[in-house]
Order: C-alpha cells, then structure tokens, then sequence
C-alpha cells in the first residue's frame, strides 16, 4: 500500500522530540488503544509496545483489551489485516507506516493463486487438496483456504495443521514458503523426491508434469523470506569452528540444509524460550532477523549470544516502522482522527475468520494434549 509522506512536523522532528511526543500522545490515549509490537521492530519503537511477540501472538494478546477503541500494530501488512480479522467489530486497527509489507507474503497472490487451482483442477482431484497458507499471507488467501477447506498455520504449529489437513485429503498446497512447509513435512517422514514438488507460479503446472502432482503429497510454493533466506550452511559451519560447544538454532524458513545442520529449530517464540532457559556462560549463534538477536543479547548478558549471519540482515519492510510514524497516528488518534485503518472487507473477512479459527482450534487441541 502506499504511504503518503510524513509533513514536516514528523519527518523533520529530532529523535528526542519525536519521543517525547509518543510518550505525550500514549499517556493522553491511555486505554482507548493497545501498541503491539512485532520481535523483529527496532528498540525504539518495541519500548512502546503494550505487547511484543509474533503476529499471532500479538493477535491473541489484543483480544485481551476489548475496551481499547484502537490496536496500533507496530508490524506489517498482513499483520494487522489479521488483527482486523480477529478483532471486535467496533475496534479499529492501524499500520502506523502503510508500506510495512512483507516480502514473502507479496510471492504469492490471490490471482495466482486462483490460476493454481484451476491448474491443479486439469490434472487431479482438487476436492481431495487441502490449502493451508502461513500466517504471513494477504487476508484474500486467508480467505481462499477458509472457502476451500484450509486453513492457516504458524511456525509453531505447521506440524499440527498439515496432520490435520492430510487427514481430510490426499494433498496438501502449502503457501507461500516453501521452506516452512519442506522442513515441517520432512520431520513428519516425507521425501523430498518421492513425496514433495515445488510450484512456480510462473511456469505452467508450476514447472511440473501432470504425472509428478498426481504422485506428490505436498505442492511447496514457490515463496521464500528474504530475511531466513540469508542463512547458509557455510555460517553454520563457521560459527562452530569459531566458538567451539556453540548452540545453533534457526528459524524454520531457513532452507533445509541450514535447519539440518542447526542444532535446533523452530519458531520465533521458540528461539526466545530456549535461549532464556540457556545455561549461565552458554553461547548461541542465532538465525532470525537481527533485532531480535540483538536483544535476545542485551537481555540475557550472561549468554554469548550473536547472529548466524555476520552481516546486518535486519526486515527491511518491518524497519519502515520509524518513531516518525508512531508519533503520526497516535498524535492524529488523540485529535479524533483515524489514519493509516487497515479495514479487511466483509466478504473477505467472512472465510478468512473461518480458517483463522480453525487454525485456533487446531493449535488450542495441540496445547491440551501437551498439557495431559
């Protein structure tokens, strides 16, 4: 989406000025709103945040305030579509910079994915695929899954949903990353040969015959983060010549041979939990995007912890989140007006819910079984 530039008054205002107005404005807001603030945001714009956490995290943590007339996510696009989704009809969300996108998200559209279906339609069954779509996809593909008997999943519980799924079929579309849902299926005991194909949604049939989708189990499409994607087995290898005993672990949509070679692996929350529950003196050397990395340092100090990747691989499209623009539409809430709604239509809304919720159900009958 296009953001309209800041006037002046925002993006000529010092650093220490801007702060001191954000401060001004949450005090005069008080509990008419909620800050959500996504791990991967910069230290000036988490200090604000009501809640930190991932995108379903944070969804979950502002059904918690259904007094708050606003949801301010600090995050990206399709975040705060979900927290539309999910949240009461009468609260608002609001993206403080519209062009807070998502790289991987952008890889995989509603036309495309339309077109996908009725391909798969020419060569097999498609009332026995079961779609599921990652959390970091538009609303319309939320929707898509919700229409066609999907449902949507999360790093922490990809597992759980394609069992789920392939309960209810024979095949699964899973988009769109295709490293999340490789490296998922492969600890369930698929093949990546035998079993899995990756779709090019570019090429016809995504690149395939008809003969290899009817023989595959899991269709990976063709989608990737920019951010994981930089991790490679060689940091691996080098930060364990570096730092003997050290722990590597990565973010599932790292690619196969990274997430192989790492010592563990999982979602953000995960890498939060392990490195907290690490011993005094341990060293980490972590894959995920940098600003989490770096105050998983500053707040574990009797940890060496540092960053798979030597170079900065900060989310370049979370990064759009600056002080400038917080201040901008919380300043605009405290004067009565709403900028920057993020306003998921209703006949969207209505599937995407659906798929949502399964996902909900699913992962809240994961958790009860974890707890017997």
């Amino acid at each position: 989406m296009y953001q309209p530039p800041l006037d002046a008054a925002y993006s000529q205002a010092t650093e220490e000025e801007l702060h001191t107005r954000i401060r001004a404005a949450k005090r005069a807001l008080g509990s008419r709103i909620v800050i959500l603030g996504h791990h991967y945001q910069r230290d000036d714009i988490i200090q604000y945040a009501d809640y930190r956490g991932d995108s379903y995290k944070l969804c979950k943590d502002a059904q918690r305030h259904p007094e708050a007339d606003a949801i301010v996510f600090c995050g990206v696009h399709f975040m705060a579509e979900s927290a539309d989704i999910l949240s009461a009809d009468r609260q608002t969300v609001i993206l403080p910079n519209l062009s807070a996108g998502c790289s991987m998200a952008d890889m995989a559209n509603i036309h495309q994915v339309e077109r996908v279906w009725e391909e798969l339609g020419q060569v097999t069954d498609v009332s026995r695929i079961i779609p599921i779509t990652y959390m970091n996809s538009a609303a319309d593909l939320k929707a898509f899954v919700g229409a066609h008997q999907g449902a949507v999943c999360t790093s922490s519980n990809a597992r759980k949903v394609i069992e789920w799924a392939l309960d209810r079929g024979d095949k699964l579309l899973f988009f769109p990353d295709q490293h999340l849902g490789r490296n998922t299926a492969c600890r369930m005991g698929f093949d990546v040969e035998r079993d899995m194909l990756v779709w090019d949604p570019k090429q016809t049939l995504g690149g395939n015959s008809p003969a290899k989708i009817q023989d595959s189990t899991v269709l990976l499409w063709k989608g990737h983060c920019s951010v994981h994607g930089r991790f490679t087995l060689e940091q691996v290898t080098l930060s364990r010549k570096v730092h003997p005993n050290i722990h590597v672990v990565v973010h599932p949509e790292c690619t196969k041979d990274v997430v192989d070679a790492a010592d563990s692996f999982g979602s953000t929350e995960f890498i939060i939990r392990a490195v907290e529950a690490g011993e005094p003196g341990s060293k980490w050397a972590i894959g995920t995007e940098i600003n989490l990395v770096h105050r998983l340092a500053a707040e574990n100090p009797d940890k060496f912890i540092m960053c798979l990747d030597p170079i900065t691989c900060p989310c370049s499209t979370m990064y759009r989140i600056h002080p400038s623009f917080l201040c901008y539409v919380l300043e605009k809430l405290v004067q009565g007006t709403t900028v920057n709604r993020i306003d998921v239509p209703d006949d969207i809304k209505r599937h995407a819910i659906t798929a949502l919720e399964r996902m909900i159900a699913i992962t809240e009958q994961l958790q009860s079984a974890l707890a017997v």
